[in-house]
């Protein structure tokens, strides 16, 4: 029993492992393919966030990563 659950905890940490891959510099450009964009219309996009900055009453809270202490 121990003995299966090793192969599965083993076979289940290499096959997350497998999906890690490291990106060179030239091999970016695909990535960064307009057609790899999630929303489909950016204006919309910009417009919502617009809204919902001014409905939440914080501009710019969606993207950034900060430390919490405001300083950005």
């Amino acid at each position: 029993m121990r003995m299966k659950i090793r192969i599965l905890l083993l076979l289940s940490a290499a096959s997350l492992l497998y999906g890690c891959a490291t990106v060179q510099p030239w091999e970016k450009e695909g990535l960064s393919d307009p057609i790899m964009i999630i929303d489909e219309n950016p204006i919309n996009a910009g417009i919502k966030e617009h809204f919902l900055d001014y409905r939440e009453g914080a501009e710019g809270a969606t993207g950034a990563e900060s430390g919490g202490c405001g300083g950005g």
